[in-house]
Parts: structure tokens; sequence; C-alpha cells
């Protein structure tokens, strides 16, 4: 039986994720800050292990990886994520906000993949993805505003790109992927997709992804996308 560990597993689009990878038969390993307080999580039913993980505490992830040792990880899947602040101008930015963001969208990412490596090396699919958006997009980029949150997903798709030339070696398949609009609490009800729908095409992209294949920016259709 594979395993896939999702980070930010309690809420929204990571939540879905558990939900679809345990009805196809996976071992999932889901993360969240609180695993007291679940919710929906609570509720999946499925070969589900729920372990606490803070995502921005370095010891947190060390303590989990340590807890994991010896766990084969197929697909290593980073999920959390966050906006930050909105409706601020380019002359009125809340650098405290943003290094909080960076902490999460972009540093976290990075040390996850690092603390969980000898899990995912001794998988059999050996893959890493993690939600990143097209608004880190430059190539896409046409538009002013959300400085805080387009910078973090510019700077976690580099993050990616690095990661994924220094593992060459190692025969590990990485990607970043756009998970469309979608209706949660960071997209709000007016978005184009539902999680099911993004997350859906999202399993397709992890499945279909290679060795051959890795490194590269995907929309949760299966386009690739410019970075």
């Amino acid at each position: 039986m594979p395993t896939v560990m999702i980070t930010g597993a309690n809420r929204g689009i990571g939540l879905e994720f558990v939900r679809q990878y345990a009805a196809g038969g996976w071992k999932v390993l889901a993360t969240c800050r609180n695993p007291f307080g679940l919710g929906d999580l609570a509720r999946v039913e499925g070969d589900i292990e729920i372990h606490g993980l803070d995502v921005t505490d370095p010891y947190s992830i060390t303590r989990l990886a340590k807890d994991l040792e010896g766990v084969a990880i197929d697909i290593l899947l980073n999920s959390a994520g966050i906006f930050g602040p909105k409706g601020y101008t380019f002359d009125d930015v809340d650098y405290h906000e943003w290094m909080k963001v960076f902490e999460t969208n972009v540093f976290s990412p990075l040390k996850i993949c690092t603390a969980f490596l000898p899990n995912v090396l001794k998988s059999e699919q050996k893959k890493m993805i993690t939600v990143s958006s097209i608004m880190g997009s430059i190539g896409r980029n046409t538009g002013g505003g959300n400085y805080i949150y387009k910078s973090s997903k510019a700077a976690l798709n580099q993050v990616m790109k690095c990661l994924t030339n220094d593992l060459t070696d190692q025969h590990i398949a990485i990607c970043v992927v756009h998970p469309g609009w979608v209706q949660t609490d960071m997209g709000g009800e007016s978005a184009d997709i539902t999680a099911e729908v993004s997350v859906a095409g999202m399993l397709r992209v992890v499945e279909d992804l290679t060795f051959e294949s890795t490194g590269r920016f995907y929309n949760y259709d299966g386009s690739e996308l410019p970075w």
C-alpha cells in the first residue's frame, strides 16, 4: 500500500487531499497544527494516521521526522499555506506579516522536504509535491498588488526548482502545482472550482509525474505554467 504525507490536512485543499487519497486506498499521514480539534478530518474514513505538526516550528518538524523514522513515504505533499494580509498598498506593506507568510509558504516546505527526504528515498514512487499558485508566476503577472502572497509563491517556486536540481542524483520527482481558484476559506465562495475538482485534477498530475518530467510548474488540469 503506498503512503502519502499531507501537511495542512485539517481544512481546505489539504483536507480534500486526505479524502481522495484515503478513498483511493492509500495510507495517509495527515498532519495539522492541532491534532485534537480535528473537525471534518476526524470523520474521514480510511487508513489515516493523524500527527501534530506546526510547519513554522523547526523543532516540530524534526520531532515528527524522528517519530516517522524508517517509514517509507511515496508522496510528500506540502499543502499548508497562508495568504496573509489583504487590502494594503505598495507603500503600506506590513513587513512583519510578510515574514510570517514567508515562514509558512517558503521556509517550511523546504525544511519539511529536507527532514523527510530519508522517508521518501525509502519509497517506491519517490515524489515531492508542493501546492503553489499561479500568482507566483512572474511570466503571468500582468497586475500589481498582493506583494506578500505573490512574492512568497514566486520564492517557493524558485526554492523547489533549486531542490529539484540538488536532488537529481537521488532520482526524486518534484513539482509545484497550481490548484486553481478554489472554493475554500482562502479562495472564497465565488471561486471558479470546488476543492473536489481541484484535488482530483492535482491527483492526476501527481500520478503522471515521473523523474523525466520533474522540476516543472503545473496547473491542476495538467497543463504546464510559465515560471
